[in-house]
């Protein structure tokens, strides 16, 4: 069991930054993957950004250059530093942990950028 918790989200303008934490309950070191989603409404949650703990990362092309995703094994923490944002960026942005064949998520932090 992983429980995930999100921190960081919140009002900004175009073109500001923020940095979305999300902490595990327990070691992240043996985690296959853990990421960030976001959904926003009326769409399907699609992938932000994601690591493997063999230190490999993924990016959607909407985010690629504007976000970078930070994994932490001793802190057991995976940050998203987010520049640049842009309104089409606004969603609810969730973390992911998949780890032998199971998956879990948080509950989830508003990024909301206003233009």
């Amino acid at each position: 069991q992983v429980q995930l918790v999100e921190s960081g989200g919140g009002l900004v303008q175009a073109g500001g930054s923020l940095r979305l934490s999300c902490a595990a309950s327990r070691t992240i070191a043996t985690i296959s993957v853990m990421g960030w989603y976001r959904q926003a409404p009326g769409k399907q949650r699609e992938l932000v950004a994601a690591t493997t703990n063999s230190g490999s990362t993924n990016y959607a092309s909407s985010v690629k250059g504007r976000f970078t995703i930070s994994r932490d094994n001793a802190k057991n923490t995976v940050d998203l530093q987010m520049n640049s944002l842009k309104p089409e960026d606004t969603a609810v942005y969730l973390c992911r942990a998949f780890t032998i064949g199971r998956e879990y998520w948080g509950q989830g932090t508003q990024v909301t950028v206003s233009s």
